[in-house]
């Protein structure tokens, strides 16, 4: 089964939206999770909550490196196509 980029995006903006507690429009593909107030925690259980969505498992050193909005959907989107 394929999956649209469009389609990890958009479960991804609710998760992090529902995590933060903060508006769907809020969260767009160039924003950073800093800039919508997570803090390294809330990042670990947003990256966990990925993990269990999409039944996919995200490496720490992946995780590190996504800053961004965009970061998390390409890299959760490449696994998922898998």
């Amino acid at each position: 089964m394929a999956f649209s980029k469009e389609d990890t995006l958009s479960k991804v903006v609710t998760i992090i939206a529902e995590k933060l507690s903060i508006p769907e429009t809020n969260v767009t593909s160039d924003v950073t999770f800093k800039d919508l107030g997570a803090d390294s925690l809330d990042i670990v259980e947003i990256i966990m909550n990925f993990e269990e969505t999409f039944g996919i498992e995200i490496k720490d050193e992946d995780a590190e490196q996504i800053k961004t909005v965009g970061q998390a959907v390409e890299l959760i989107h490449s696994s998922r196509t898998k």
